[in-house]
């Protein structure tokens, strides 16, 4: 069956099972993966998927069944299975009807532009970083490569009709001088026209070249420059604790603080799935909503929760077209600009570290903020406004909220950050903040 005609047999059984409301969506995929090492390609995979994710509610009760054959016997027996485990379901304490369509949406974003998947593309743009870490200094270089077509066709006993195409790609590089001196650098695009590999490549060399002979860095308090793949991070939790699921569940260091001074004035962060030709960019939640830009901290004021139309009811307020239909979820975070440049910003510390990258980052507390995280890769120490010497063996011990409060300086430069550790993509500039912790690891 087309994807469309699933959606539709799959809602009449729902429907005919005793549903209340039901969301059937399929998600089509051609994926191209390579992945490299030791400066050589290793890996060159193409794949084409279909799946189908059958949501049924029964009043304040819920369940989500997940399926990869869509056999129209598979189908029937999932849709079946579906409304059964709603029906067993622990009850919510709220019922929100799904939203009711139909809707318009931004046409120019429901068809994007396919991506050209040959393989040969995709291995030239592989080579082409390769070439620019090795070019830089860099002894080895590794990584990989994903691009991406996909289509998303979604029904809802809301009347929602909906099917919106996109094309992502990105690319994760890490170029290696030595076994103790290497660098990170990633990009992400919608199109070909805006994904630059080889400028990923250079960085990621000239990143390894300069960390060459780190020496292990003194635990303290200091003034860090983080680059945008560390912020990324930390604004990806901040999106993460801004999920009004999250808040209810006492999971956000956020939960309470609504309209209240949470950051330094300077620090605003947004979740914005209509940015044209964005990798996040995309015109319709789980729900079938058209998406919005949400503004969730502006000159360091916590502003909104994100919702899906559950979570709304519940806090009295308005869907933010965040859907996930158990769990709101942002789409694309944009931190804002600032005014300086990164030498501007390492030239005002008179003793202090640079960051480059980082990864595990783990709470202690999700309700506080408090967090730790492993820099990794690249880091500096900074002495009167320059970088004096390569360090490592330091961790970033702090609370989430501390750290916000104490941002000083931006860049008007800011970079797309998607990778392992920043599951929404985020565009990032570098950030000065004020008295971050280090600490050592005592074994």
């Amino acid at each position: 069956m087309k994807a469309e005609d699933i959606c539709e047999f799959v809602l009449k059984i729902c429907k005919n099972e005793g549903a209340s409301d039901s969301v059937v969506t399929v998600a089509e995929i051609e994926e191209t993966m390579i992945r490299f090492s030791n400066n050589e390609i290793t890996v060159a995979n193409t794949l084409k998927d279909a799946s189908a994710y059958i949501f049924a509610v029964d009043r304040e009760r819920k369940a989500g069944i997940g399926v990869a054959d869509l056999s129209k016997k598979t189908l029937l027996t999932s849709a079946r299975r579906a409304v059964a485990s709603a029906r067993r379901a622990p009850p919510g304490n709220v019922y929100a009807p799904l939203p009711k369509g139909p809707f318009q949406y931004d046409q120019t974003a429901l068809d994007q532009p396919k991506l050209e998947m040959g393989q040969r593309e995709l291995v030239g743009w592989v080579e082409s970083a390769i070439d620019a870490g090795l070019r830089e200094g860099a002894q080895r270089m590794a990584g990989s490569l994903i691009a991406r077509n996909s289509r998303v066709i979604l029904r809802t006993t809301g009347d929602v009709i909906a099917s919106a195409r996109s094309s992502s790609i990105e690319i994760s590089v890490r170029a290696f001088l030595s076994s103790l001196a290497s660098g990170h650098s990633t990009a992400i695009a919608a199109s070909e026209r805006d994904f630059k590999p080889e400028e990923v490549g250079a960085e990621a060399g000239r990143f390894a070249k300069a960390s060459a002979n780190p020496m292990d860095g003194e635990p303290g308090k200091y003034e860090a420059v983080l680059g945008p793949l560390v912020f990324a991070d930390l604004a990806c939790q901040v999106g993460r604790s801004a999920s009004a699921f999250n808040v209810d569940m006492g999971l956000s260091f956020l939960g309470g603080k609504i309209d209240q001074k949470i950051a330094s004035d300077k620090f605003g962060l947004a979740d914005d799935a209509t940015l044209r030709g964005s990798y996040g960019a995309f015109p319709f939640d789980a729900e079938g909503m058209p998406t919005r830009r949400t503004a969730i901290i502006e000159n360091g004021t916590l502003r909104s929760y994100l919702h899906n139309s559950s979570t709304a009811k519940k806090f009295g307020t308005e869907s933010t077209a965040n859907a996930g239909l158990m769990i709101p979820h942002p789409f694309n975070l944009v931190v804002e600009a600032g005014d300086k440049t990164l030498e501007d910003l390492i030239g005002s510390v008179d003793k202090g570290v640079y960051v480059t990258n980082d990864w595990y980052l783990r709470y202690q507390n999700y309700a506080t903020g408090d967090f730790s995280v492993i820099p990794r890769d690249a880091m500096f120490f900074i002495k009167n406004g320059q970088v004096e010497k390569s360090i490592r063996e330091l961790r970033i011990s702090d609370n989430m909220l501390r750290i916000l409060s104490n941002v000083s300086a931006l860049t008007r430069e800011r970079k797309w950050v998607k990778w392992w550790e920043v599951e929404v993509p985020t565009l990032s500039p570098s950030v000065l903040v004020d008295n971050i912790n280090f600490t050592k690891s005592s074994m």
